[in-house]
């Protein structure tokens, strides 16, 4: 029987509360299906749109299932780019936030020997790309002997990207008594290969939502030279003149050059590719998640799995070279039942890219005459005053949570025998403290950081200045979240 409310499955009240702050009203389609299911310890195989809630999903029973005594991680999750790593943590953490889960991820670009730290300490999660669990696995410093939940999430991206080989030498290296969540957007033959092989009679969800990405999304297309893209792109962005934008390249050196070309423009604009160093694209998804600039020039590293809310259009300044990126792009607007808005220029020669594009998404893509000088002169005004003025700033996802929750920065740690047993005992013997109101504790070599739940955090904070914590004095100062 299918429920339509999230306090209709079995879910604890830390895990509730979360999700109610984190505004899920109710589960959509995919949850009503999986959710259920994983919370039984079922295999299953999802095959669902892109931004239809696949990682809440497996998420919200994740952190309902793992134990939070247990040291060792129980689950994890493999995705295919640093970006989309970076993302499931936040919303696992998100999610498991009051039950105090702990999620580490690992991915490339980011220094082992800090993952491996933090993988030392108790971790219930990790979220990780292929080729850095492997190095964790391999090194000893990812001890995968307890993992119960495999969740390989973007699985035809995984395919698409060489990644096949290993998810194999890391299934290998899991216990054969486990939970295993396959999903993916599309189902090639190579998945269902996987499938068949790594799990136990699974379920099979598929979501054909009422209205598909492709339907619900306004879709057009430009025929253009390839020497008069800059100018139909500027044209273009006038007459549309959107909150949010992400145009699309395909090489890093094209997103260089368009990046360099709005810019002049006077664009407020930033660029993601993959020759950037890990904590500039990090900085660039953050920026532009909280809405410090409206145009995003990327390549297909953004495309795949990133949560952004209400991006109003998506420019395909290079037309994708295979259909499945097509509706990775577009779906970056359309967002769970939002209407989106999608443009795509198509030069001469690139016919047979559009032809298989169209034959994949059931649909033609209208061909639209550009537009006329005196609709762009006309739409300049309130275009100038848009890129003039701020753009709306968007709190993350989990600024709900942390208004009641303090995190703390303790100035001892490891070197200094800390233990999390330390902090909880001190703070416990504060009147008014119970351990529900302790949140995740984070014991680094020299700092300890400790969050403090349901709104108590001041207080704990003005004790912590005149109490010893483990027999002596300690600096204790807020901390950024």
């Amino acid at each position: 029987m299918i429920k339509s409310n999230f306090k209709d499955y079995q879910l604890s009240s830390e895990i509730l509360k979360a999700i109610s702050m984190l505004n899920f009203e109710s589960p959509t389609k995919v949850q009503e299906q999986v959710i259920p299911a994983a919370l039984e310890d079922k295999d299953i195989i999802v095959k669902s749109q892109t931004g239809s809630g696949k990682t809440a999903a497996f998420a919200i029973p994740i952190c309902q299932l793992v134990d939070w005594d247990e040291n060792k991680p129980q689950a994890l999750v493999i995705v295919p780019t640093r970006e989309l790593a970076i993302q499931v943590q936040e919303d696992i953490f998100n999610i498991g936030r009051f039950k105090r889960i702990k999620v580490a991820a690992l991915y490339g670009k980011s220094p082992f020997y800090i993952q491996e730290k933090e993988l030392k300490q108790k971790t219930h999660v990790v979220v990780g790309t292929p080729g850095r669990i492997i190095d964790h696995i391999e090194r000893g410093t990812f001890d995968t002997s307890n993992i119960k939940y495999l969740v390989i999430d973007e699985s035809d991206e995984m395919l698409n990207m060489g990644f096949v080989d290993d998810i194999e030498t890391i299934i290998g290296s899991l216990p054969k008594k486990r939970v295993t969540m396959l999903l993916s957007a599309t189902m090639p033959k190579d998945i269902e290969v996987l499938c068949t092989k790594y799990m136990k009679q699974p379920i099979h969800v598929e979501i054909e939502e009422e209205s598909s990405s492709a339907d619900r999304i306004s879709q057009e297309r430009y025929a253009v030279d390839h020497n008069d893209k800059i100018k139909l792109l500027r044209d273009i962005t006038i007459v549309e003149n959107p909150d949010s934008c992400i145009i699309f390249c395909n090489t890093k050196q094209k997103v260089d050059e368009v990046y360099d070309e709005l810019t002049n423009l006077k664009y407020t604009c930033e660029k993601i590719h993959g020759g950037m160093e890990q904590r500039d694209r990090l900085r660039v998804m953050k920026d532009f998640k909280q809405g410090y600039f409206r145009y995003l020039v990327a390549t297909d590293v953004a495309a795949r799995g990133i949560d952004i809310d209400n991006i109003s259009l998506v420019i395909n300044y290079d037309i994708p070279q295979d259909r499945e990126s097509y509706v990775h792009r577009i779906g970056r607007t359309g967002r769970i039942s939002r209407e989106g808005r999608a443009i795509t220029f198509v030069t001469r020669y690139e016919g047979k890219f559009l032809k298989d594009i169209q034959k994949y998404i059931g649909k033609e893509i209208p061909l639209k005459e550009r537009p006329e000088e005196e609709i762009i002169n006309n739409s300049k005004q309130e275009f100038v005053e848009k890129i003039n003025s701020s753009p709306e700033f968007k709190e993350t996802k989990g600024a709900p949570l942390d208004k009641e929750i303090m995190k703390l920065h303790i100035n001892a740690g490891k070197k200094t025998k800390m233990r999390p047993v330390d902090i909880v005992g001190t703070l416990c013997s504060i009147e008014g403290m119970t351990a529900e109101d302790i949140g995740i504790i984070n014991v680094l070599d020299v700092s300890t950081f400790v969050e403090i739940l349901n709104n108590k955090g001041e207080m704990v904070f003005q004790e912590l200045q005149n109490k010893n914590i483990k027999g002596r004095p300690r600096k204790v100062s807020k901390a950024e979240m």
